[in-house]
């Protein structure tokens, strides 16, 4: 299946919404993602169902379970590479320097900075 994403080169992060969003865990069997993705599907209906009927306590039961679920998957919690690089996953696109040998990626759709933004 084709990413729908831009995906930085080293293939931890995709861009949507101009933000950065880790990717699942690559070494995660297909039987364990699916397992995760299943549970964490069920959980995000749990937080609507939970919304919906205003249980504050279903409501935090569920978003534990897809704090949970996104852990397991590796997209929060403990990075799941291990070469001691930071988890840049709360910073904008624009504020990432992502080099590649050296010089900035020409061929990524994102343009990126070390310095500090402010937006608007």
């Amino acid at each position: 299946m084709a990413n729908k994403y831009p995906h930085t080169p080293d293939g931890r992060y995709f861009v949507a919404k101009n933000r950065l969003w880790r990717c699942t865990n690559p070494r995660l069997s297909e039987g364990d993602k699916r397992s995760y993705i299943k549970a964490l599907m069920k959980a995000r209906r749990a937080v609507r169902t939970a919304q919906q009927q205003n249980d504050d306590d279903a409501l935090r039961q569920a978003r534990d379970a897809v704090q949970t679920a996104k852990e397991a998957l590796g997209e929060r919690g403990p990075v799941w590479w291990d070469d001691e690089a930071p988890d840049e996953v709360a910073l904008l696109p624009i504020t990432v320097l992502m080099l590649s040998g050296g010089k900035a990626s020409t061929n990524s759709p994102i343009t990126y900075t070390t310095e500090p933004v402010l937006l608007a």
